[in-house]
């Protein structure tokens, strides 16, 4: 696993983007995304690619469900990636619970900004 300490200010990033999407900011997380973000359909199936796809992407998400992800712990990868352990808990509109689980962000970060994601849905342990 590689050294978080050097990959503070990108720590830093991802937290206050988790943040920020919980707050339904979501300008702010696009702009914290390269132009040709690379981002998992987590919904549907697949990937979108580009912040206007995203955009989209969210949209029809949140017509839908409302969820909360708070991350838990931050791990380097060896090919310098940031691993996320992140707690999520989705709601339908009508407040009925749907998923409430453990799951994984992986993040490609490049220039300060994010490339790409992928979602590790393994069980991941809470480390709370």
């Amino acid at each position: 696993m590689a050294n978080l300490q050097t990959k503070s200010s990108e720590v830093g990033l991802l937290r206050s983007i988790y943040a920020a999407f919980n707050r339904r900011e979501f300008e702010t997380v696009l702009a914290a995304m390269h132009a040709d973000v690379d981002w998992p359909n987590g919904m549907e199936g697949g990937r979108v690619l580009g912040k206007a796809a995203v955009r989209d992407y969210w949209k029809r998400q949140f017509e839908l469900f409302e969820s909360r992800v708070v991350p838990t712990n931050f791990t380097g990868e060896a090919d310098g990636r940031i691993a996320v352990d992140v707690h999520q808990v989705v709601h339908d509109k009508a407040g009925k619970l749907v998923v409430d689980q453990m799951v994984q962000h992986v993040y490609e970060i490049r220039a300060g900004l994010i490339a790409s994601m992928e979602i590790r849905s393994e069980s991941v342990p809470n480390r709370n």
